[in-house]
């Protein structure tokens, strides 16, 4: 088996060690992994694998139509149970992932765009830590903030892994950490974020402009994608620039699943495969119109898999409950340590794992508050597996909504075609100034085409999904429970939204999502 030198790990990620880093592995000179039975006795281990913009349905496990797109993600998905109504509660990448390792809605942790969490907010990292786990990650670095709350024994950012992609730099860093983890017999934690398939998509322009010179760390994806190959999702139009884009994308899919198999074989070389429970989301949908930084069903679905050996049954689906990302932290601390953190959001769905059902698991809330820019456009959405409703506080018919999913071609070819085609204009329109209230049929439009809010004959049903969501923001001291109460009143709308853009601190240094 492979060893890393010490000064080799040293150039490949900037660690900090809590004690010094050793990475003899047991005797076997076979060539061949340590069998798990040779592990020493050990609570659970942990890897979580995440995707960077990923549209839920870019896997043929979860429905995508590209053909040899996600060959690692589908074989993982075979391996273990796939979430098919999963969601992250936020679909912009700091305040999902801060979501994920607090248990808390944005609104409740503080992170609600890009800022720091509250000090106050225990994390999952601070109780493993406290629990002797060894700490791991892996790209993503500064969208969990700050970094005292985040203990990790070793990380490297994404300059260290080839500006986030570069799946054999992975496979290096994640096997450094679990050789340390059996040198000093400790069970593990690891997070590896890869940042594909996030803009700048791979072969596009905008990649060779904004890498410039570090494009040469980049490695190509095992495979590229064109035009005429891939599969157009049914919220945008099938237009020659948007196949142009969503083949870009799915080159920058495909080298996230190459991240995915080297993060894997990392595992299963280091002989923890068969004691390590995997989890692999993305941390929202894809960045273009109707997805990235919004609350309809395709910005905040995720495909989540699970996969656990000897706990979980392979091939298994989960078409019935709903999860989200505050469910991650309960259930990974059920799962490892225990017990619950007093103040989640969240609840553990263990149960679920072991093919068991689970009581209120019918909604799921989410929420929007702010882009990249710190601009402030608060949305309030609950679903079902068959309905989805969203509140967007800022719709004013004057604001116009800008966000990072409108820089590609894609709304640029929207905005083109809208001039000739009344649709696609009608479009275009909704994106940017939107509505007040939306209300969609998921299970006849999962793609969020056709807003019934107004209506007649699905009044009675909007009424119990206000009804729902007015009932969990104010369980949950969310500040915009009282506007939301008075939504009919113009002055409590508006004097919320003053509170709001009170918030607003632009940072021109900073503008990625």
């Amino acid at each position: 088996m492979r060893r890393f030198p010490l000064a080799r790990a040293f150039r490949l990620c900037p660690v900090v060690f809590l004690a010094p880093p050793v990475f003899a592995l047991a005797a076997n000179n076979s060539g061949t992994p340590p069998s798990s039975a040779t592990l020493p006795a050990r609570r659970v281990n942990v890897l979580l694998i995440t995707a960077d913009d990923l549209y839920w349905k870019t896997p043929a496990s979860f429905g995508g139509k590209t053909l040899d797109l996600t060959p690692n993600i589908d074989r993982l998905a075979r391996e273990g149970m796939r979430f098919m109504h999963a969601h992250v509660t936020i679909a912009v990448c700091q305040p999902s992932r801060q979501v994920l390792m607090t248990g808390r809605y944005p609104h409740r942790n503080g992170g609600e765009g890009f800022e720091p969490i509250h000090l106050d907010v225990p994390t999952l990292q601070e109780r493993l830590h406290a629990a002797g786990y060894l700490l791991g990650c892996f790209g993503k670095l500064s969208h969990l903030a700050p970094a005292g709350k985040y203990h990790w024994d070793s990380a490297c950012d994404q300059n260290q892994l080839g500006i986030g992609r570069d799946p054999e730099k992975y496979h290096q860093a994640v096997k450094s950490l679990l050789d340390r983890a059996r040198a000093e017999n400790r069970p593990f934690f690891v997070m590896a974020n890869s940042h594909d398939p996030h803009r700048p998509f791979s072969g596009s322009e905008r990649e060779r402009m904004g890498f410039g010179a570090r494009l040469a760390d980049v490695p190509a994806p095992s495979r590229r994608y064109r035009p005429d190959e891939v599969w157009v999702p049914a919220f945008l139009p099938d237009l020659p620039d948007i196949r142009q884009e969503i083949a870009e994308y799915n080159s920058s899919s495909r080298r996230c699943d190459d991240t995915v198999g080297a993060v894997l074989r990392a595992l299963r070389e280091s002989g923890y495969e068969d004691s390590t429970l995997v989890m692999f989301l993305s941390d929202n949908g894809i960045s273009v119109p109707f997805s990235k930084a919004n609350c309809y069903l395709n910005s905040t679905r995720t495909p989540w898999i699970v996969r656990w050996p000897r706990q979980v049954k392979p091939g298994t689906v989960d078409d019935v409950h709903l999860i989200s990302g505050i469910d991650f932290m309960p259930t990974i601390l059920e799962a490892t340590i225990g017990p619950d953190v007093p103040g989640m959001d969240g609840r553990s769905f263990l149960p679920l794992l072991r093919g068991e059902t689970q009581a209120g698991r019918e909604y799921c809330f989410t929420q929007f508050h702010q882009t990249s820019a710190r601009n402030r456009y608060p949305m309030r959405c609950v679903q079902n597996r068959d309905s989805g409703y969203i509140f967007n506080f800022w719709a004013d018919g004057q604001t116009v909504y800008r966000s990072e999913p409108q820089t590609g071609l894609t709304f640029k070819a929207m905005q083109a075609a809208a001039v000739g085609n009344p649709a696609i204009a009608a479009r275009v329109h909704l994106l940017q100034y939107r509505v007040r209230e939306e209300f969609y049929d998921l299970k006849n439009d999962p793609d969020a085409l056709i807003n019934l809010a107004g209506n007649d004959k699905y009044a009675r049903r909007i009424q119990e999904f206000r009804g729902v969501l007015l009932d969990w923001m104010k369980r949950t001291n969310d500040p915009a429970a009282a506007a939301f109460e008075n939504r009919n009143s113009e002055a409590a709308i508006a004097a919320f939204m003053a509170q709001e853009r009170a918030k607003t601190q632009p940072a021109a240094e900073d503008r990625r999502q």
